[in-house]
């Protein structure tokens, strides 16, 4: 009889577990991280999206039960991707697109190959059609040091208060910083809620370096332009996202600025073709046209780059947003919350002096750059502007709840009080007043 070795024992019981279920060695550069969510335009479809240190198969395996196989399979594609900085650091990124999923049906999933599987995860697929109300989580300027709001968008995710999220620029700060680990980093912190929810995003300032590339390659958006403009519909909205980089980083191109605005106004001219089924109109994009803050930003500028274009008079968004009825404007850029008038060229433009958000005859803009990130938060000028109805210098986040064609429900969280309301508004715009100001 051999003695018994409790070494050997514990040595054997390591390498059983270590081959896994299906006695296939783990390598842990092939198991997924930094799973996202994006839903890429298509009713009954949502993007998978991940990264490996290795190039390994792209599945997702997905069904309808917490716990058990998951009978569904869905194959994709693996693309390398080499970051600018001094490493020359490469990673993976994998994108498997779900299709045929049944709208409103909540789904589990966890995505990888036989190299590494991640762990399970839920979403529910976006219901189809105009005729339902969804709930957007909207902010910008987030951060991977000083995310302040993200662990009350953690428990808001996990007790199904929202449809998507909408990020409007300026992630990581900045995804490309030490050879790209701080982007890894971001996508680590915000995978509880990217990966149960699309994850909608448009570029900011902070995306900048190499051509932005760090945001084209991590993110999946609908259509062909590295997600840096494109649109979708959400019940009954049509929603536009853009870049306003563009317009400052002509380094890049110049063809950039052009190439969007004639994009923007196909789309517009489209979505205002099929006002009946989808009346509301949304654009978000980084830096706004406006702002009452106390910096020397863009938006503190009366000609504005965004708003009036190059030299004051070229691709300018404002004539071009008024003119197709955009309805609401989201913006970030600024580390504070503002609400704004209805606004046009500096003219405010109130529905009526008692319901000045219904029946409003311009657009109505949401600046809400407040979500955390290492700058902290942006000064006010010490008086408000005529067109400026709320500010609010807190750390927090915006939800929008889009109840129906008429009705748009806007609400500022404020995380340093603890989650409460310190903004509250409804938009309010019948059908038969909804272009009055084109």
């Amino acid at each position: 009889m051999y003695p018994f070795h409790p070494c050997c024992s514990c040595c054997c019981l390591l390498l059983f577990f270590s081959l896994g279920v299906h006695g296939v060695p783990k390598d842990p550069s092939a198991v997924p991280e930094q799973v996202h969510l994006s839903y890429p335009g298509e009713p009954g479809s949502m993007t998978v999206t991940w990264t490996t240190w290795v190039p390994t198969y792209s599945e997702v395996q997905f069904g309808l039960q917490l716990s058990g196989p998951l009978p569904l399979r869905a194959q994709g594609t693996v693309s390398p991707f080499v970051d600018g900085g001094f490493l020359r650091r490469k990673l993976y990124i994998h994108r498997v697109t779900l299709q045929g999923l049944l709208p409103g049906v909540q789904y589990v999933y966890r995505c990888g190959s036989s190299r590494g599987w991640s762990r399970r995860f839920r979403f529910r697929a976006l219901k189809n059609g105009p005729h339902w109300s969804p709930r957007l989580a909207v902010f910008g300027d987030l951060g991977a040091d000083n995310p302040r709001a993200l662990p009350r968008l953690r428990r808001d995710t996990q007790q199904g208060m929202y449809d998507a999220v909408l990020h409007v620029g300026d992630f990581a700060y900045n995804m490309d910083q030490d050879n790209a680990r701080v982007g890894d980093a971001f996508m680590r912190l915000i995978e509880p809620v990217a990966a149960s929810l699309p994850y909608m995003t448009c570029p900011g300032n902070h995306e900048e370096r190499y051509n932005f590339s760090n945001y084209k390659a991590r993110f999946s958006m609908p259509g062909n332009n590295e997600g840096l403009w494109y649109s979708w519909d959400v019940g009954p909205a049509h929603i536009i996202s853009f870049s306003t980089e563009v317009y400052f980083y002509l380094h890049y191109g110049r063809h950039l600025v052009e190439r969007q605005f004639h994009w923007l106004e196909r789309d517009l001219q489209k979505a205002n073709k099929n006002r009946a089924a989808r009346p509301w109109i949304i654009t978000m994009g980084h830096r706004p046209m406006y702002c009452s803050n106390a910096d020397v930003d863009d938006c503190t500028w009366h000609e504005s780059k965004v708003r009036k274009g190059l030299f004051g008079n070229l691709f300018g968004l404002e004539d071009l947003f008024y003119k197709y009825g955009v309805d609401l404007q989201l913006w970030a850029h600024e580390h504070s919350y503002e609400r704004l008038w209805p606004i046009y060229n500096y003219q405010v433009f109130n529905g009526s002096r008692e319901m000045p958000y219904t029946n409003p005859r311009g657009p109505v803009h949401i600046i809400t750059g407040s979500a955390g990130c290492e700058e902290r938060l942006t000064r006010f000028t010490l008086f408000p502007r005529p067109w400026s109805a709320v500010r609010v210098k807190e750390y927090g986040y915006t939800r929008l709840h889009i109840l129906n064609g008429t009705h748009v429900h806007i609400q500022q969280v404020s995380d340093d009080q603890d989650g409460k309301i310190v903004d509250d508004v409804w938009v309010v715009r019948p059908l038969l007043h909804r272009m009055m100001y084109l």
